[in-house]
This record gives C-alpha cells, structure tokens and sequence, in this order.
C-alpha cells in the first residue's frame, strides 16, 4: 500500500518574483509622481510669477498666539498656493492616490503637509489639523474639496476651527483672462500669463467651541456665503459680472 503524498507548489521562487515587480511598480509610479508633481510646480510658478496680482494686505491672524484658516475655493486654487508658499503653512492632504501628487506639489509650494480627509465622515484629519492650528499654525484649505461638489463647505473646516479657537478667514479670487476648466468638478481656474489677478480677504468667521451638530450645519453656510460674496467681488473687478446663481451668496430666509 502507498500513501498518498501531497507536493505543495513552491512559493520560494514565485513570492519574491512579484515582491520585486511590485517594488519595482512602485519605484516607477513613485519617478512618475516626482517628475509630474515638479512640472505642475514649475508651471504654477511660470504662470504666476507673469501676474500682476492686487490684494488687500492680508493680515497675519496667526501672529497673536492663535493659529488661523484661509479658506476659498478649490477651482481657485492656484494663485493661493503660490502667494501663500514658503510660510510654512500647514495643507490638509487626502490619503488617496492622488493625495500622493497634490503633497509632493505642495510640499514644493513649501507647505507642511498632514494627510486625512475631512469629508464622507472622516474625522481624524480634522483633528489633527485642529491641533497644530490651535499651536500656532496657519491652514490654507479649500473647504469644497477634494471631490466637491463645488462651492460648498464641508463640516470638517467648521470642526477644525470649533476645536482649535481659530478664525475662518474667507478669500475670493479672480483673474481677468483665464481658462476654466468646465469638465472637471471644481471648474478648475488657470489664468493666462501677464493677466491680472484679483486677492478679497474678509473678516474672520469664529465659531464657538460649544456650538452642536445643527449651529455647525449654519457655520458652514455663513463660510460659503462669505467666500462667495468675496469671489464675487473679485470676479466684478475683474470684469466678470456673470456670477452663477447657484452659489449663493445670501443666507436662506428662516421659514416662520
């Protein structure tokens, strides 16, 4: 009688053959965020440095102990992140695939970069943010991102600015010529070298540290409205009046 043997494929040979592919896939994709994320940067830069921008004196809210969060539109936000660089100011990053291109972008810019995510209910990136703004830090963020829709908060900024004691400071922005990309979500804004850029800073937006779920929902209404009243305004001066009606820019009447 004999006994059954069982053989068992050997994996010695197939595992570290695709642990080697995939380090490899990786080093691939890793060059060619590297080389992208650097021509994106480069361009911002080219495009930017060919504007004549007017804006109002931002004031430095950070500078008396308390941190603060800029706040505008992500189809806006080119101008920002090149008026903004080497400051050392804090970008919330999503932990998406495509969160690995926009921190290699950012990190050029000279932000400081934690990655999370404040939309579809997360709440650690939130949170982490809240913390180095309450130490001091300044945040640009654009509250309708990273996957819109476009021109509405999300809750996480009123969050982050409920948990650390900082204001939101609204800004609007503009260009006279320029290109918006229409097909994509946030009708993303590229102005045209040598055009001339408009900056609308408002007044700071505080939200109370004990306000609940239903006085956040209507903080996040007051930011919108604000940024968009300000983009608005930067849009007038720079010969834009067709402003969509669908960004609101009055708060809804109270039903009675």
């Amino acid at each position: 009688m004999t006994a059954d043997i069982e053989v068992k494929p050997d994996v010695s040979q197939s595992n570290p053959n695709e642990a080697a592919e995939a380090a490899r896939k990786t080093a691939k994709l890793e060059r060619k965020t590297r080389i992208l994320s650097w021509a994106v940067y480069c361009l911002a830069r080219v495009i930017y440095t060919t504007l004549r921008l007017d804006h109002d004196n931002m004031p430095r809210y950070e500078t008396d102990g308390c941190g603060c969060i800029y706040v505008t539109w992500h189809g806006r936000s080119l101008i920002p992140a090149n008026y903004l660089r080497n400051r050392g100011y804090w970008a919330l990053v999503s932990l998406s695939r495509d969160g690995e291109l926009q921190t290699k972008i950012f990190k050029r810019f000279g932000f400081q970069i934690v990655r999370g995510s404040t939309g579809r209910g997360g709440i650690k990136g939130a949170l982490q943010m809240a913390r180095k703004v309450k130490e001091g830090g300044a945040l640009a963020f654009t509250p309708d991102g990273p996957r819109g829709p476009t021109h509405k908060v999300q809750l996480g900024v009123i969050l982050m600015a409920q948990k650390s004691g900082a204001p939101i400071v609204p800004v609007g922005i503009s260009c006279t010529r320029r290109r918006l990309f229409t097909r994509s979500w946030d009708s993303y804004m590229i102005p045209l070298p040598f055009s001339r850029a408009f900056w609308v800073t408002g007044d700071p937006i505080h939200v109370p540290a004990d306000v609940d779920e239903a006085g956040r929902e209507r903080y996040a209404e007051i930011v919108e409205v604000a940024i968009n009243r300000l983009e608005r305004e930067a849009e007038r001066r720079a010969g834009h009046t067709d402003y969509p009606a669908e960004w609101r820019t009055e708060m809804p009447t109270s039903e009675s």
